[in-house]
């Protein structure tokens, strides 16, 4: 009897060591959580700055440099008038290719209507000033037609192209979605402009009567997420209603169905548009979300610090549901994904890869943290 206790021990303990040892694994695979820093209000945005810092801004309208140490700095003078509230405020923010020359950054927010009540993602060109305590020579370069008295749907990711033009995520605005269908607007659009804000020649739209030079591509909803991918081509994410989050890869005056076509529904169910999710004329996302997990920033891995089963993954953000999203892609489909930092539950907002190759997370709680995600 007691032999076959000591030998129902011993299993047990391998047992329990290979789970150990499965743990671990599943642990070297995620990588492993650092906090950067802390105590951001709801931070929205992240870009780098040479020197090993970052500029993160906060919803409710202040944007930060943070040091060394994860130090955050006081709120950085010069901001235009934001309207924040909802899901409005102070969102995206970019730094220039060159910006160790022109320490110039981008930053887009919900504009207020001079004299009304409403507002418009609008995208701003400003310079950094040498001690980081203020803005110099702010400008706006793009405002999004018309201003509507709305507190939803912004979009409002900033891109560079690797022509060094500007694309912009515009969204709905929730009431207007009709108007995503329109040229003759902004309303639920892609962008692209030059960095002065004009009209590159080579857009989509340049000339044709009754629609807005600037506009890139259309019937979008909400696009929260977006990014470069590898090859240069530009990628987001945007939200559909009630299920339908989608991922696509917008070209140059094609149409991507929003509200006709969708694989989501209205709040409480019923039919969105024509109730169809395909129709001819119209874009089918590269991938979709049923439930929506309410998708956020999105970046490509291209470093190999994570070992060569990450490379060329694409990652975005839950805000529904709390994880970041390993997502593998293969011959242009998405063939896995894997959920990460899924303890803590928080809401990811905005991801990026920074200069040494890592991955950085900012978690848009009212204790928001600035994470990176080390290889173990």
């Amino acid at each position: 009897m007691n032999l076959q206790i000591r030998a129902i021990f011993r299993l047990t303990r391998r047992a329990v060591a290979g789970a150990a040892l499965g743990l671990c694994g599943l642990a070297l695979a995620q990588g492993r959580p650092e906090i950067l820093a802390a105590g951001l209000e709801n931070p929205w945005g992240l870009t780098f700055l040479p020197g090993g810092r970052y500029v993160v801004t906060e919803r409710p309208g202040r944007l930060r440099l943070i040091g060394e140490g994860g130090k955050i700095g006081a709120p950085i003078a010069g901001l235009p008038a934001i309207a924040a509230g909802g899901q409005g405020g102070l969102l995206d923010v970019l730094a220039d290719t060159g910006f160790e020359k022109n320490r110039t950054l981008y930053f887009c927010f919900s504009e207020p209507e001079a004299g009304g009540s409403g507002n418009s993602t609008a995208l701003a060109s400003t310079q950094l000033s040498a001690d980081g305590a203020r803005l110099e020579n702010l400008r706006i370069i793009f405002s999004q037609k018309p201003k509507v008295a709305s507190r939803a749907h912004f979009g409002c990711r900033i891109v560079e192209a690797r022509d060094g033009t500007l694309f912009l995520t515009l969204g709905d605005r929730f009431s207007r979605k009709e108007d995503a269908q329109k040229l003759d607007n902004h309303l639920g659009k892609v962008v692209r402009i030059n960095k002065d804000g004009s009209a590159p020649k080579d857009n989509p739209f340049v000339g044709k009567a009754g629609a807005l030079p600037e506009i890139w591509s259309y019937g979008h909803r909400n696009g929260q997420g977006a990014t470069l991918a590898p090859d240069g081509r530009f990628w987001m994410t945007e939200h559909g209603p009630q299920g339908g989050d989608e991922i696509n890869i917008p070209q140059a005056g094609r149409n991507y169905g929003w509200p006709v076509i969708t694989y989501g529904e209205n709040y409480g169910g019923g039919k969105i548009g024509e109730g169809i999710t395909a129709k001819d004329g119209m874009e089918q996302p590269l991938h979709y979300w049923v439930p929506s997990i309410a998708t956020s920033g999105m970046a490509f891995l291209t470093s190999d610090r994570y070992g060569a089963g990450w490379k060329g993954n694409l990652f975005v953000g839950s805000l529904k549901f709390g994880y970041l999203d390993r997502i593998e892609l293969k011959d242009g489909k998405v063939v896995a994904e894997h959920k990460l930092l899924t303890d803590s539950r928080a809401r990811i907002r905005d991801v990026k890869q920074g200069p040494d190759g890592l991955i950085y997370v900012l978690t848009d709680e009212a204790d928001g943290k600035l994470l990176r995600l080390r290889p173990n």
